[in-house]
Formats: C-alpha cells, structure tokens, sequence
C-alpha cells in the first residue's frame, strides 16, 4: 500500500473528513514518527508496533565484482518490529 492507497482508504472510511484533513493527517503522524527516530528515540504504535534505529558499526568489505577491500562507514538505520496484534492477524 502506497501512502496515496493509505489516504485514499482513509477518506473512504471516514467520508466525514476531507481528503486534505486526511492528508495533512498522515503526513503529521509520519513526520512524527520520522523526527523521533532522527532524535535516536523509538516510536511505538500499540497493537502495531515499534520503530527504532540500529547502530551498525564501521567494517571492512569486499566489492563482488572486483573483490576489492571497501570500508564502510559507520551508519544508523530504521527498524520495525511488528507488535502481537499485527503478528497475529498476518499468521491467521
């Protein structure tokens, strides 16, 4: 599901509200979500789940193609683990 499908199905749901309530909606709760994260804090959405960042450390690696010895730098990235609620309605 893109974030226009998410949008579109929420204005669909909630015919109450306008498509840029809706929109101004989402973009809110993502750019919540996005600006915890840069802070080095964790989002969590019950029943659905927590974002965080990982620390990945620098290392030593090898192209494929080359077999060259490339240093990646040192990096943080985004990671989601799913909650029970989630879990258990994707199993079913």
């Amino acid at each position: 599901m893109t974030r226009s499908e998410l949008i579109q199905n929420l204005r669909d749901k909630f015919s109450h509200l306008t498509l840029e309530d809706v929109n101004i909606s989402v973009k809110v709760i993502l750019d919540e979500i996005s600006n915890k994260l840069a802070e080095g804090s964790r989002a969590e959405i019950r029943g659905f789940g927590t974002f965080k960042i990982n620390y990945k450390p620098p290392r030593i690696s090898r192209n494929p193609r080359t077999g060259e010895r490339v240093e990646v730098p040192e990096k943080y990235v985004p990671n989601f683990k799913a909650g029970h609620i989630l879990r258990d309605k994707v199993n079913q």
